[in-house]
């Protein structure tokens, strides 16, 4: 019964590590997309802007080089506002997902040490009861080795059931007397 037990533990045990492993590289998975994603990002950061201030200069090709740079100024303010808004949002967001990173490899950790505990104590059990089993088993077999000898004894002694289950013997009336009052005489053996 204690065998079915453990099996079943075990078998969750399994099942649970297998769970945790599938999660983790779920997670893994998206972890390395949004890396991925956030490397493309920076790369085409400096194409955009290059692609917009080229934009901008085409959108005023007819007016004087001063009111050229005084229009542009503002949207590239701006759009420098916005540059320096997405960095600052992609830094807050790698800093938060680095947390996140070590918040669950933290978790990694505790189950993998709860698994290894809880291993070793099911083995201190297995092994437990394994000693307790042995010992016992040793003691009744000593027990049971010292009627196997008296039903040796038995078996060799010629003894046959007489009338209402008494028991007669074919004695050595000539073999030596035993006991306080020498009542007793071996029997002969068949």
């Amino acid at each position: 019964m204690q065998e079915d037990e453990l099996t079943v533990l075990i078998s969750k045990t399994a099942a649970l590590m297998e769970q945790f492993e599938r999660r983790c590289d779920e997670i893994d998975q998206r972890l390395l997309t949004s890396s991925e994603e956030l490397q493309k990002l920076t790369q085409q950061l400096p194409a955009v802007v290059k692609q917009s201030a080229i934009e901008s200069m085409q959108a005023v090709p007819g007016q004087v080089s001063s009111q050229v740079q005084l229009g542009i100024s503002r949207p590239v303010a701006e759009y420098q506002q916005r540059l320096d808004k997405a960095g600052n949002d992609i830094g807050h967001a790698s800093h938060s997902l680095a947390q996140q990173i070590k918040q669950i490899e933290n978790l990694q950790r505790l189950l993998i040490w709860k698994v290894i505990g809880i291993t070793a104590a099911c083995f201190l059990l297995l092994l437990g009861g394994g000693v307790w089993l042995s010992m016992h088993y040793t003691k009744v077999i000593e027990e049971n080795q010292i009627s196997a000898d008296l039903m040796k004894t038995y078996n060799n002694a010629d003894l046959v059931m007489c009338e209402k289950g008494q028991l007669c013997a074919n004695v050595d009336i000539k073999g030596k007397h035993y006991g306080d009052h020498r009542q007793y005489v071996p029997v002969l053996s068949r």
